[in-house]
């Protein structure tokens, strides 16, 4: 799994190099046309390809750190440095928003003479190499930072069509307020895609359950495990866009070590299968919950009596209350990462 995951991180950087040569491309030829033709819906689409370079230019950042291995400092990798690419990315859009809106505001006031002609040319070419990177990052799979790069890409083809049919309108009747007027409309498309990348980013920083999971379902799945008398301690969260990880204390009736493993193989084998949950900790207790004390997250500090095994892939058991004198029998096992991880 680790050869799969590691292909497909060379076939991401390789379509975000292409990608982004193109992009740079069309920045130039954008950049230029709108200076040639006064149009500010045409600078506002360089604007926009600019962000683009810079979330094309991030994304291939964040899967290179991703191919870095575990260390000391970094157990889980350096995964997450594409949660803040992608974070980063909607910041910048948000900036070039308000410029872009300052300056429409700016123009409706004033408006100013734009030549039509060079207008619709310059957004041709740009439509047709944006068409050719939106073909190149297809397939990104669930990769935040590709899928935040593809939006930006087809945002921008989305744009350049409202500018040729800007430019159409000047050429035809040589009303120049459509320019601003676009130029707001690209702003809008601009923010919504903006939203969509920061609640998603915000969300898996703050190791909330991720949008394609359903904790119930979950819930459900587990308790369908033979043996299982109770369960707690349940959280699920992301390390990266593509890679969640799941935590939880399971009871099971009184079973030999040899019996209990084969429960914990079982549970974790159905949790990737139909949830691509790849990196779990299950926590098997032959005790039952303890009673009054509640199992929120940080408040579960302290061993049961009778713990018989913890699979984990990663995640370090939970430390002993101070003052308890509790000395649990456990063993604990790194158990090899599951498929899909």
């Amino acid at each position: 799994m680790e050869q799969v995951s590691t292909s497909h991180a060379r076939g991401s950087s390789a379509r975000l190099r292409l990608g982004l040569g193109l992009t740079l491309a069309i920045l130039l030829i954008e950049f230029a046309g709108g200076l040639l033709s006064h149009s500010l819906a045409l600078l506002s689409d360089a604007g926009h390809v600019l962000t683009d370079v810079f979330a094309l230019g991030l994304a291939w950042f964040a899967v290179e750190q991703s191919k870095r291995p575990a260390d000391k400092r970094r157990s889980y990798g350096y995964h997450r440095v594409s949660i803040l690419a992608a974070l980063i990315n909607a910041l910048t859009l948000i900036v070039i928003v308000l410029a872009v809106t300052f300056e429409a505001l700016r123009r409706l006031m004033a408006p100013e003479q734009v030549q039509g002609g060079i207008v619709i040319a310059t957004a041709l070419v740009g439509i047709a190499i944006n068409a050719f990177v939106i073909l190149t990052l297809r397939g990104g799979g669930d990769n935040l930072n590709l899928r935040a790069a593809l939006l930006h890409v087809t945002g921008d083809v989305g744009a350049s069509v409202g500018v040729i049919v800007a430019g159409a309108v000047i050429l035809l009747t040589g009303w120049l307020p459509i320019d601003p007027l676009l130029s707001l409309a690209i702003a809008a498309l601009i923010a919504y895609g903006a939203w969509q990348i920061m609640r998603e980013t915000v969300n898996l920083l703050m190791e909330g359950t991720p949008a394609g999971i359903d904790l119930g379902a979950v819930t459900n799945e587990i308790r369908k495990t033979d043996q299982l008398t109770g369960m707690h301690d349940l959280h699920v969260w992301a390390l990266s866009s593509d890679q969640t990880a799941l935590s939880c204390h399971v009871v099971i009736d009184d079973v030999s070590l040899g019996d209990a493993e084969h429960v914990v193989r079982d549970l974790e084998g159905r949790l990737c299968e139909r949830f691509a949950i790849g990196h779990t900790t299950i926590q098997v207790e032959s005790c039952h919950p303890c009673g009054e004390i509640h199992h929120g997250a940080g408040e579960h500090n302290h061993p049961h009596q009778h713990v018989v095994l913890t699979s984990t892939s990663a995640r370090p058991a939970p430390p002993r209350a101070a003052g308890s004198s509790a000395r649990p029998r456990s063993q604990t096992r790194k158990s090899n990462p599951s498929p899909g991880s």
